[in-house]
């Protein structure tokens, strides 16, 4: 056994500091990976079932045809790898508002190592997910599949300013950056959130929550984050 910790990059941000570090963890006898911003505990590669699931359920639910993806949030790239594997997506497109996570990838230091950066269907871009709409599509540029993980749920936001997203009107910009029968999926951490879903369902013409078990090694037990699905038409 190394060190408990080791701090592999530390940056300031606007968003708080944020740290890439490597511990040791006595239930799995082996070291993981995690991404911590300000008091933000935001990933772990001993927890990536939710992230490869958002892209199997949410890639899932599309039709058989050429698939555009655009993924919110890069973290250590687990959902961005799960798009690729399937081999009808022709590119994806993964927006971070942070660049060290980017440079991170791009260094080599998460544990999927550069393998992001050498798929040439994938793009990392460095902007705000939750302005990417703001302005309307072209339907030759619009994504038929926007997978999405940044805030911990719909109400447990990293920063206030997420907030206009989770609206009926920003959502709606959402949905006209879909193509026609296009999906779009979200994790969140908590159970199914009924105010959500009937939010979802003001905006999307099908809407399901799909609840996704795994292994916690940490408490001996069973962990569950939500996977939610919708169509656009």
């Amino acid at each position: 056994m190394g060190r408990l910790i080791e701090e592999l990059d530390y940056r300031a941000t606007p968003m708080g500091p944020l740290i890439l570090r490597r511990r040791w963890v006595a239930a799995i006898d082996a070291d993981v990976v995690e991404v911590i911003l300000g008091d933000e505990h935001l990933m772990s590669s001993l927890f990536t079932v939710g992230e490869t699931e958002l892209a199997v359920r949410g890639l899932g639910a599309a039709k058989d045809r050429p698939l555009r993806i655009l993924v919110g949030g890069l973290g250590l790239g687990y959902t961005a790898r799960a798009a690729l594997a399937d081999g009808r997506v022709t590119s994806v497109d993964v927006v971070d508002a942070l660049a060290p996570v980017i440079e991170w990838h791009e260094a080599g230091l998460v544990p999927l190592g550069e393998s992001l950066g050498q798929e040439p269907r994938c793009h990392l871009k460095l902007g705000d997910f939750f302005g990417w709409f703001d302005e309307p599509r072209a339907p030759a540029d619009r994504y038929d599949v926007v997978l999405l993980d940044i805030d911990h749920s719909p109400r447990a936001l990293l920063h206030p300013d997420h907030a206009r997203f989770y609206t009926g009107e920003g959502l709606g910009r959402l949905r006209d950056g879909i193509a026609d029968e296009g999906v779009f999926a979200m994790w969140s951490d908590e159970g199914p959130d009924a105010a959500f879903i009937a939010l979802l369902e003001s905006v999307f013409a099908h809407v399901r929550a799909e609840v996704v078990a795994f292994d916690n090694p940490l408490t001996g037990g069973a962990s569950t984050c939500t996977i939610y699905v919708c169509e656009r038409n």
